[in-house]
């Protein structure tokens, strides 16, 4: 008799179809193919990470130093050497953070401080604004200077970012500095936010590494609805829609139709949210099945009656650094009305900067720096009545204020922008050949509407498939998410794409 399953015979299979050159791959960077969330090869590492991270979570020196050796591990699957760019940043500012704690003298203090920030913001500035320096100086004085060949490290602005918050809270005396250079260490390349965030601010992060792990049933549960949530927004919907109709029509926009470079509009304003969210979801998860906390990053943002208001939902735990490091810094709402709304339009100017060194960012965050002040200026004159009809139409006008911004952000350069916008702007009522369009595009606009209801689920929604999830069996929890990782790869057309995040 035959038997029906050969485990021998299996894994003698799986050695043989495995070649020497696959197992190299597993473990040298390639520039062409950097690990991501939404691959087999991290899903694997992970789940091999997570079994030795159980048995020695206990010993705390252990599971420190165990962790880190795995984050600069997948920061050098996604960066390369450069990983050693975040050992030179840790090394300095857990120095400076020391040399600032113990200095009694104001003046050394604000001197050791300077130093971080020049030496931070130094690093950030040449590898990020180096060749836009060029660009412009050449443009302006009529020079020939040579641009660099510089690489971008990923996720240099997250963790710049995260070290500077560290640095200044301790200045600030509202934080006291780690008890050795490996919890800082652990506190800057952690894994599950470091390429593209949440911005994890040192007061809320480095706590938790000295207090006793525990994971409960229940953050277990939502642990893995995160994860799941964050593969769907991303490896289905954001990467279907961006790959199959978005891409297509921000590069070539005038040979798309008016209804196309219409949708098109709508489809980044859905593909980004999944892309960003999806990602903050999965590192949330995943640093919480490891038994740690981090903020949340997004809460349906395109809900939001107000600019203001999309800024307290959109990539928070940005607009909150930018907040209380930028704005406060410069002033805040302390010195006058009119220096409020410099401060605020300052401070989205150079937040748009830090999402690319390109005079569109610049433009992009310059409109949502104006908006803000115009916000503030006359929400001081005019009160709205509050009903349910005033506050959709200021949703309405929120989001289209949003999209049309994220035009300058998604296109490459000013022209594809204002190609998209006077195709628009051609846009004429016209049902048949909407619904030709629309055929043609089925599964993308069918994704496009799951995406768009997805977000504007009430909260109570999410809550009850949460509480639904919670309530299921382990064994069928397991078959959930298999068929989840099932549908990731059913639908991925063109392997795993890097997240959009990853540039900045």
């Amino acid at each position: 008799m035959i038997p029906l399953f050969d485990s021998n015979t299996w894994i003698n299979q799986l050695v043989t179809n495995i070649s020497w050159e696959q197992v190299q791959s597993w473990f040298v960077f390639d520039a062409q193919k950097p690990i991501l969330f939404n691959s087999a090869l991290f899903l694997g590492m992970f789940l091999v990470f997570y079994l030795i991270y159980i048995l020695i979570q206990k010993t705390h020196r252990l599971r420190i130093a165990y962790v880190v050796a795995f984050s600069l591990f997948f920061y050098y699957k996604s960066s390369g050497i450069f990983f050693l760019l975040i050992i030179f940043s840790s090394v300095l500012d857990y120095v400076i953070a020391k040399l600032i704690y113990e200095e009694k003298s104001n003046f050394y203090r604000k001197f050791y401080l300077v130093v971080s920030l020049v030496a931070n913001l130094g690093l950030l500035g040449y590898f990020k604004y180096t060749n836009f320096f060029i660009d412009n100086t050449n443009l302006i004085f009529d020079e020939k200077f040579k641009f660099q060949d510089i690489i971008l490290p990923v996720g240099i602005s997250f963790y710049t970012f995260q070290t500077l918050s560290y640095t200044i809270d301790v200045y600030r005396k509202e934080l006291k500095p780690t008890k050795s250079f490996m919890d800082f260490l652990f506190f800057v390349s952690f894994f599950p936010q470091l390429v593209a965030g949440p911005i994890v601010r040192a007061s809320d992060f480095i706590p938790q590494i000295y207090q006793r792990l525990k994971l409960t049933k229940e953050e277990f549960n939502v642990a893995l609805f995160l994860i799941m949530g964050g593969l769907l927004k991303k490896a289905v919907i954001s990467d279907y829609i961006s790959i199959n109709f978005v891409d297509r029509v921000f590069d070539a926009p005038m040979s798309y139709t008016p209804f196309e470079n219409w949708m098109a509009s709508y489809g980044y304003a859905i593909q980004i949210y999944c892309d960003f969210s999806g990602y903050s979801d999965m590192a949330i998860g995943l640093a919480l099945l490891m038994g740690f906390w981090l903020p949340a990053n997004f809460r349906t943002p395109y809900q939001s009656a107000s600019i203001t208001e999309f800024w307290r939902r959109w990539h928070i735990s940005l607009s909150t650094w930018l907040r209380d490091y930028l704005y406060i810094s410069l002033g805040g709402n302390r010195k006058g009305k009119v220096r409020t709304y410099i401060n605020l339009f300052l401070t989205m100017l150079l937040g748009g900067l830090w999402h690319g060194a390109s005079w569109k960012f610049v433009f992009w965050g310059t409109l949502h720096g104006l908006a803000l002040a115009f916000e503030r200026f006359f929400g001081n004159l005019i009160k709205l009545p509050k009903n349910v009809f005033v506050k959709s139409i200021q949703i309405i006008l929120t989001f289209h204020f949003v999209t049309f911004c994220w035009l300058f952000f998604r296109a490459r350069d000013f022209t594809t922008a204002f190609q998209i916008i006077e195709n628009i702007g051609n846009l004429t009522f016209n049902l048949h050949q909407w619904w030709i369009v629309i055929q043609a595009y089925q599964n993308v606009f069918i994704l496009l509407a799951i995406g768009f209801c997805w977000h504007f689920l009430p909260n109570r929604v999410i809550q009850l498939l949460q509480k639904s999830f919670d309530a299921t069996p382990l064994v069928v929890k397991a078959i959930i998410l298999a068929f989840f990782f099932w549908i990731v790869y059913a639908t991925s057309s063109a392997g795993p794409q890097p997240f959009i995040y990853f540039q900045f």
